[in-house]
């Protein structure tokens, strides 16, 4: 499938779905699949990466997410029992519970159609994103903010998809959640109206609160800092939305009561989807360059350029860190006759991200000449 010039991001994401959920199993790639050998893939610059490897034996899946131990992850995978729109192009992902060696797949939901999900810190139980009670619905596109899932509701199992737990109940989009590092807090975005802001609540669903209250800026992708009392997220504005190639992304950081809105990036670029280290100081974002090409970048909240991860003519992104920052997954479509989206490990542990070098959440510092936002509000 190829990605015109004239595409603007929503496309681009519409395009990454379809790579997700129509591309073949790992398994079905041939014997590369058995001895551990990435397929071939030349549009990849290995000699500027760190060590990456790809995880063997599971479906596409995206957005992968450690659990505490490192070793598990979560995350929607392609599954033909899944919801469909109907189009024949476009298969359905449900929640699974994965190794990152490819030793264990567990599926979680078993109907409906899932987005996001997350485990909880004490790793008894994790929370997903689903269709499953609202199927009746029309299922709308994740990757279109004017038409996500309306019926997209919050729910919490055990980790054997039992003892399952509706946290959401409003046929609105409630998904990308993450859980504080104290295990207290979920945070996520939810859109009423066509209208995104972000939102908390305990652990038990309890207690839900707003905490953005934004018009024409749509932020998401929160994540607690390793305060617990800092969310990292990223926003773009509604009115540039499909206008601007690529959409401008903002990063920013607020306290979850609402307070201390604070501009953490200054230029016009795309910083997608912040996924913070333990450190309080870096985070992982995607950004495009070069026109079409997706790659990782650590950025760093202290103000230092950021530093690119990948080199990758084709895609990277939509990552996460081990629990330690030593290890992001991500995933990549790089492989020779074969665009679909594969979930890869990259060694991190050179960096020194972890928490024990955790000193404070780093301040920003305001390059001169910046452009400030003062038209993102919060009640």
């Amino acid at each position: 499938m190829h990605i015109t010039r004239t595409l603007n991001v929503t496309a681009i994401l519409f395009v990454l779905l379809l790579l997700l959920t129509v591309g073949r199993t790992r398994a079905e790639v041939g014997p590369d699949a058995v001895s551990g050998a990435s397929p071939e893939g030349p549009a990849i610059d290995s000699s500027k990466e760190l060590p990456v490897r790809f995880i063997p034996n599971i479906p596409p899946a995206g957005e992968g997410y450690y659990a505490p131990d490192d070793y598990h992850f979560i995350a929607q995978a392609r599954d033909p029992d899944a919801q469909t729109n109907g189009d024949e192009r476009i298969g359905g992902a449900l929640t699974y519970i994965f190794t990152d060696d490819g030793k264990l797949t567990r599926r979680i939901n078993h109907r409906g159609q899932d987005a996001c999900s997350y485990f909880f810190q004490d790793q008894e139980r994790v929370i997903w994103t689903s269709t499953r009670d609202n199927m009746e619905m029309p299922l709308g596109d994740w990757a279109s903010q004017d038409n996500y899932p309306q019926g997209a509701e919050l729910y919490s199992s055990d980790l054997h998809g039992d003892d399952i737990v509706r946290l959401t109940n409003n046929q609105w989009y409630d998904a990308e959640v993450t859980v504080s590092p104290n295990n207290e807090w979920i945070v996520w975005a939810r859109q009423i109206d066509g209208n995104i802001n972000l939102w908390r609540m305990r652990s038990d669903g309890t207690d839900e609160t707003q905490i953005t209250f934004t018009e024409d800026w749509q932020p998401g992708a929160p994540f607690y800092l390793a305060d617990n009392e800092t969310i990292i997220f990223q926003a773009w504005r509604n009115s540039e939305y499909g206008k601007i190639t690529p959409t401008p992304m903002t990063v920013f950081t607020i306290k979850s009561d609402g307070t201390e809105l604070t501009q953490r990036t200054f230029n016009r670029d795309m910083q997608w989807g912040p996924a913070p280290a333990g450190d309080g100081r870096h985070y992982l974002f995607t950004r495009m360059i070069d026109g079409y090409n997706f790659e990782l970048f650590l950025g760093d909240l202290g103000g230092d350029e950021p530093r690119r991860l990948t080199y990758n003519t084709g895609f990277d992104g939509m990552k996460s860190l081990s629990k330690d920052s030593s290890k992001m997954m991500f995933n990549r479509a790089a492989y020779k006759d074969d665009p679909t989206l594969y979930i890869h490990v990259m060694d991190l542990s050179s960096l020194n991200l972890g928490p024990e070098y955790f000193q404070g959440i780093a301040d920003t510092p305001v390059p001169e000449g910046a452009v400030l936002i003062n038209d993102f509000t919060v009640e």
